[in-house]
This record gives C-alpha cells, sequence and structure tokens, in this order.
C-alpha cells in the first residue's frame, strides 16, 4: 500500500504504513520531532453513530485515567474526523510490539525468563489499575503490547474493540488473556531456563484460579529464581536496538515482520486473514475539514460556553464534542480552536511557539485534581518500586491448624460455633481452606486474604443443629494452600447434641 505525506492535526505522515485488524496504521511524527502513530479507522468499523460514540467514550475514559499520571496505556493525542474518516492519534509508537519480538530478531539474542517476567508484571499492573478504574482492555494479546524504547511495556488499542463491536467490557477476557501471555512467555523466552519456566507457568495458573493480584504478587514473590539484573531491561533493549536496524530485515514499509499470533489476533503489521488490505491511499484531508472529536483543552471556561454555543442537552458530555459524520459543518468551535493553534505553529517562532503552548497546559494541568487517577498513579508506582528495589519475598507458610468446639452438651435447636485457628509465618497472602461437617458429603471451601505481621488467623464455621434426639458432629478443618511442606495440616473437634 502506497503513503502520501501529508499534515494530520499537527502530526506529519512519514509514509510507513501497516495493516491492522481494524484499520491502517501510520507512522507519524510531531510538530517538535517525537515519534507517534495515528489508525485510520476501516469505514466500515465505524460506519454506525452508535460505534462512533462508544469509540469517543473509550478514548475519554483513557484521557481521563491519564490525568492522574503514567498508567501502563500508549497515551492518546487526539481522536478527529476528517470528510467521515476517523483517525487516532497516539503520542508514542504503537511499534514494536511484544508479539513482534517474539517473533526474533536476526543478530539478537532472545529475551530471557527474567524480561517475561518483567513485561507480565508491567502488564498485569496496568491492568489492575484499568479494573479498579471499571474499565477492561478487551484486546489484549502480543500485538497489542507495545515495548518502549526503554524496555517498558505499555498497552495500545485499550477498548477499542469492544467498543467498535459493542461488547461489554469484561475483565475476565483480560485475566485469560494475560494467563494465556504467561504461558507463551514460559514456552519461548523462558524455554532455555527451567525454574523460570516453572515460575511462569505457576503464575499463569493462579492468574487463571485466583485472579491478577495474586498471579502478580506471586512473580514478585519468585524473582530471587530470575536471572541477575533482570530489572534494568538490558536484554530487552538490546533486542529493541537490533529490531530497529535497517539489517533486521523489515519491510521498507516500517511494517513488522511475522510475529506471535495468540488465537484470533494478527501481531502488529501483519494482514489480517479475511481482512483485505485497503485500496485506497493513506492521504491526509484539507486541514480545514479537520475536526477532533475530544473537547478541546481551553475551549470553556469554568462557567462552561454561552448557551448560544452548547449542544442540546442529550448531546452533552464533559469531554466530548457529539458532533460527527457527515454533513457537520466544518466551522465548529474544535475546528476553529484547531485552526487556530495551526496558525500560532506558523507565525511563532518554535521557542516561543513551545512556551506559548505548554504555559497554559501546564497551568491547567496543575489547577486539576483528580482524586481516583491520583490513587491509581500511586497504585502504580509502589507496585514497581516494589517490584524492582525490594529484596526477596518470604511467601506465606501455614505451619499449623487448631481446631475447638464448645464445651458440654448442646441442647435444642441449638447453633454450634467451630473456631479454628491458622498459625502463620507472619506473610503476606492468601489461603485456601475446607471445613468438613461429619453430616455432610460436601466440604466447604474458602478463601482468605492474610495481612504481613500476623501470625495467626481465625476462621470460623456455624453449624446449626434441630429436632429431637441424640447427635454427635465432628468438624474437620484441612488446608489446601499454601501447600505444607510435609503431608496435610489439619485438625477437628466435636460436639454433643441432646434434645
Amino acid at each position: 500500500m502506497s503513503g502520501d505525506r501529508g499534515d494530520l492535526g499537527g502530526f506529519r505522515l512519514t509514509g510507513r504504513t501497516w495493516a491492522d485488524d481494524v484499520g491502517v496504521w501510520s507512522s507519524v511524527v510531531s510538530a517538535d520531532g517525537r515519534p507517534g502513530s495515528a489508525l485510520r479507522f476501516d469505514p466500515r468499523t465505524v460506519a454506525d453513530p452508535a460505534a462512533r460514540e462508544r469509540l469517543v467514550a473509550a478514548v475519554v475514559a483513557d484521557r481521563r485515567l491519564a490525568q492522574g499520571g503514567p498508567n501502563g496505556l500508549v497515551p492518546v493525542a487526539d481522536l478527529l474526523m476528517a470528510r467521515g474518516e476517523v483517525w487516532l492519534i497516539t503520542s508514542l509508537p504503537v511499534v514494536p510490539t511484544l508479539g513482534d519480538l517474539l517473533s526474533g530478531v536476526p543478530g539478537a539474542p532472545a529475551p530471557d525468563a527474567g524480561s517475561a517476567a518483567t513485561v507480565l508484571v508491567e502488564t498485569a499492573q496496568a491492568l489492575l489499575a484499568l479494573h479498579a478504574a471499571g474499565l477492561s482492555h478487551g484486546e489484549f494479546h502480543p500485538g497489542t503490547v507495545v515495548i518502549a524504547s526503554d524496555g517498558s511495556a505499555l498497552l495500545a488499542k485499550r477498548g477499542l474493540a469492544d467498543a467498535l463491536s459493542g461488547r461489554p467490557s469484561l475483565p475476565e477476557r483480560d485475566v485469560a488473556a494475560w494467563a494465556s501471555l504467561a504461558r507463551g512467555l514460559a514456552a519461548g523466552w523462558a524455554a532455555d531456563d527451567p525454574e523460570g519456566a516453572r515460575l511462569l507457568e505457576r503464575v499463569a495458573a493462579r492468574a487463571s484460579a485466583r485472579g491478577l493480584a495474586p498471579a502478580r504478587d506471586a512473580l514478585v514473590a519468585g524473582r530471587e529464581v530470575l536471572p541477575a539484573g533482570f530489572a534494568t531491561r538490558d536484554r530487552l533493549v538490546q533486542t529493541l536496538h537490533l529490531w530497529s536496524a535497517p539489517e533486521a530485515g523489515r519491510p521498507a514499509s516500517g511494517r513488522a515482520g511475522p510475529g506471535y499470533r495468540a488465537a484470533g489476533h494478527p501481531a502488529a503489521g501483519q494482514p489480517v486473514p479475511g481482512y483485505p488490505a485497503p485500496e485506497y491511499p493513506v492521504s491526509v484531508p484539507d486541514e480545514g475539514e479537520i475536526v477532533t472529536l475530544l473537547r478541546v483543552p481551553g475551549e470553556t471556561d469554568r462557567h462552561g460556553p454561552p448557551p448560544s454555543e452548547r449542544p442540546p442537552p442529550e448531546q452533552r458530555s464533559e469531554d466530548v464534542v457529539m458532533r460527527f459524520g457527515p454533513g457537520v459543518p466544518s466551522e465548529t468551535t474544535a475546528a476553529q480552536l484547531w485552526r487556530a493553534g495551526r496558525d500560532l505553529q506558523q507565525t511563532q517562532p518554535p521557542a516561543e511557539r513551545l512556551r506559548a503552548v505548554a504555559a497554559p497546559r501546564e497551568r491547567r494541568r496543575r489547577g486539576r485534581t483528580v482524586l481516583a487517577s491520583a490513587i491509581l498513579a500511586l497504585m502504580v508506582v509502589a507496585a514497581l518500586a516494589l517490584w524492582l528495589l525490594r529484596g526477596p519475598v518470604t511467601p506465606l507458610e501455614v505451619t499449623g491448624v487448631s481446631v475447638s468446639a464448645p464445651k458440654g452438651t448442646q441442647r435444642c435447636d441449638a447453633k454450634i460455633r467451630i473456631v479454628g485457628v491458622l498459625t502463620t509465618n507472619g506473610s503476606a497472602g492468601e489461603v485456601r481452606y475446607q471445613w468438613k461437617r461429619s453430616d455432610r458429603r460436601k466440604p466447604i471451601v474458602q478463601n482468605d486474604r492474610l495481612a504481613a505481621g500476623t501470625t495467626s488467623h481465625e476462621v470460623v464455621l456455624d453449624w446449626t443443629v434441630k429436632g429431637e434426639g441424640d447427635f454427635r458432629g465432628t468438624a474437620t478443618l484441612l488446608l489446601l494452600s499454601p501447600s505444607p511442606a510435609t503431608g496435610k495440616i489439619q485438625d477437628k473437634a466435636s460436639f454433643t447434641y441432646k434434645c
């Protein structure tokens, strides 16, 4: 496919393009020379106005989340509409992806188990931050995990698949995809490191059974089996440099080579089976017809726009201009502000232009406080600090179990409370145990989360007995996990009932 150079909302297309399952990506460069990417959606995917509205809502959610600081997502610079076509602009490149690197780079050593663990921890933390905010990724696979220039892992195309298809946002899909990625990395990058591979397999199983947070914690706790110095990402960065070299064998168009294929998902830069390569050139419409679909910073003061410029009540949204599609006048408020910014870029010297643009943005950023986003940012920082800085963590261990029942004979219609105590080594973690009653065949299985610093944990079984007669009941408490080093850890207690 061909690419025509042009300007797209302050970003210049470089002519490098590659196909995606929802459109065509292009490499772009911002006005200050920073690389990024632009996704031109296939018109079929955004033909439905409801799909476009969901797409705008997904991008707005990402931008709100980004107000609290780094969140593990590739930042979105803008969402534009031009002559009925929709473009997504990112302020960082979306290549190479993890899928590109998994396909192998000529002359580069394969990243090791430590590199795989770093990618898994960072993507798990990003997904957990999304889930805590009530969001999900919806299309998590190696082709949407971007490896940045410093070797860190970022998530691209967050929410786009669900928005365009109208599917509900389900964090469970992210968890299953993350577990699948962990198994793939265990068989790939960790293949020459048996202990590292077993660690990745264990955390994959834990993610499937208990969720992302316990899996991430288990990966952090097992870091002592990983190669020394893995947290510096040296192997990943070395692979990145060789991937970027011209002799790496990538096509001149800038498309990535064949990569890892999760089930039903293409690697970045690969044509999608059943999705024809676009026959149209990647060209940019006239600048005067480009309109942002997002609220332009500074468009309103604290009192909002004058009533004559406000959209109807059913179209209002805090961060969205719900006006797009064929027939929208080019002289919208967003278009006028966009042109004003373009004229400022053309008339002011570069240094003055950057200061003029940066100063109000900084003032607005300092004046904005979003408590929920700040909490998420702190979660990311705390988890990464824990991962990179702390030493080996002692995993939770249960050393004993004791059970006690009421003394004396219990009378008619009694409610008996059986109390069990788990003795631990004081580490944080999750315990799984079962109660077995002598009057039932099916045990009662429960999970509890233990905080660090406590060496005993109490669990309770309430047993109600009714009716006339004599009865002796026995309750058995059995530890299921963490697995004991030797034999079973269990205890039991009995009571007598007479009515």
